[in-house]
């Protein structure tokens, strides 16, 4: 078995998750983010543990953890790339990024040999007024370029801060997940939420004193 980074801490942080909800189970998938955090990958010693505490099977909490494509097999890199493959991006350049990206790591949907990203096609990011779009560590790059994602690249193996075109301050794909396990990170109100293409239509109605109709009365 693979060497897990599991402690009591860790323990104790999945019995804090497991609290905030009325039912054990509920708290499955931000338990096995928590444990993403920790060891990098969805490890033996994790899914273990989370059965254990949940009271359902190791192949309960396997089953999981093998439907969703953010739970890793493998482990994961520093910062995670997923470059969006969905109609759109791909038309306006996406499939480009990928092969720049691919051709430059030396991988095709896998991490780097020296564990420094993990590469990743990704569906639809619900962001196709910025397309072509790279998430990293599922913050959003936007209106990427193959130029664009090279000095992404550079800066991110330079260790040199890295901000997202909307989001918090790029730290690492571990970070993320712990984040993602509900333990607060305090940088919810860094950074752009919503950038100009969003926010075009609002402006339109602001500028023409456009209102949503006002809805019948119960």
């Amino acid at each position: 078995m693979a060497q897990s980074n599991i402690d009591e801490k860790t323990i104790e942080e999945l019995k804090q998750i497991m609290a905030r909800y009325p039912q054990p189970r509920s708290a499955l998938m931000p338990m096995l983010h928590l444990v993403q955090s920790v060891d990098g990958v969805v490890s033996q010693r994790g899914i273990e543990v989370i059965a254990e505490l949940v009271g359902i099977t190791e192949a309960q909490v396997q089953g999981v953890s093998t439907f969703y494509t953010q739970y890793l097999k493998h482990p994961g890199g520093k910062h995670h790339i997923g470059v969006c493959s969905t109609s759109l991006c791909a038309v306006m350049g996406g499939d480009a990024l990928y092969d720049r990206i691919s051709k430059r790591l030396g991988v095709d949907e896998g991490t780097t040999e020296d564990g420094m990203f993990t590469l990743e096609r990704v569906e639809c990011n619900a962001a196709c007024d910025f397309a072509p779009v790279i998430m990293v560590n599922w913050e959003f790059m936007d209106n990427m370029t193959p130029e664009k994602a090279d000095k992404l690249l550079d800066d991110l193996e330079a260790g040199r801060p890295v901000k997202p075109t909307r989001g918090a301050t790029i730290t690492s794909w571990r970070d993320n997940e712990r984040l993602l396990a509900g333990f607060y990170d305090g940088k919810a109100d860094e950074g752009v939420s919503a950038g100009e293409a969003s926010l075009a239509g609002v402006e339109i109605a602001r500028e023409n004193n456009w209102s949503a109709p006002k809805g019948e009365a119960k």
